[in-house]
């Protein structure tokens, strides 16, 4: 059972992806990635590769991919927080019911003072937005 290829396939890379056209299989079955532009989705440049000039079709599939990857990615950043509240209260129950002295003493200091600095970022956001949702700000 064949399956057809993708038109363009997206090398991810922290703040984008190189662009590649997969070319069509040839009669020895090899698949052909010919670069054709660099995607920045930090800020939303594409830059053709080398001297390239790029279709209309082209951009059309990499702003497309921009979209879907910052969607993914602010999917997994949400993700991530919510991991981070339930790591929070696995943390909170192990310093109660298993942490040694000693074990404390490691890293007592430091998840205070992330928890301080979280604590005062959230307050001072949420002071924020209760502010601005009164039209007060």
């Amino acid at each position: 059972m064949a399956t057809e290829l993708p038109p363009y396939y997206f090398r991810v890379r922290d703040n984008g992806a190189f662009v590649f056209r997969v070319l069509a299989a040839d009669r020895a079955r090899r698949i052909e990635l010919d670069q054709i532009a660099v995607a920045n989705i930090r800020n939303g440049e594409i830059k053709p590769h080398g001297d390239r000039d790029l279709s209309p079709e082209d951009i059309a599939a990499i702003e497309e991919w921009m979209a879907d990857r910052l969607a993914v990615m602010s999917a997994r950043d949400i993700d991530d927080i919510h991991r981070t509240v339930d790591t929070l209260n696995q943390t909170a129950h192990w310093a109660q019911s298993k942490a040694t002295d000693h074990e404390l003493d490691q890293v007592t200091d430091a998840l205070l003072l992330a928890m301080h600095d979280l604590r005062t970022i959230l307050v001072r956001k949420k002071a924020d937005r209760t502010l601005r949702e009164r039209g007060m700000a």
